[in-house]
């Protein structure tokens, strides 16, 4: 697991691309690709470009951690 670069929500920017969503997650480039395509996954879509709103992101976050399955 790659290790994330951002070391508290402070320091995130206002809106999230695929590359930042993949540092702070700790995951392939790639798969933050795939999970800006989900469903339930907090897209802005500007044009071409898909970014994601800090704050919709860390509330997309705190609903997907601790869940018991």
């Amino acid at each position: 697991m790659k290790i994330s670069s951002y070391k508290n929500y402070d320091d995130l920017p206002l809106f999230l691309n695929a590359a930042t969503v993949a540092k702070v997650l700790g995951i392939a480039p790639s798969s933050s690709y795939e999970l800006l395509h989900e469903p339930d996954f907090p897209v802005l879509k500007i044009g071409s470009r898909m970014v994601v709103p800090k704050e919709k992101f860390m509330e997309w976050v705190e609903r997907h951690t601790g869940e018991q399955q």
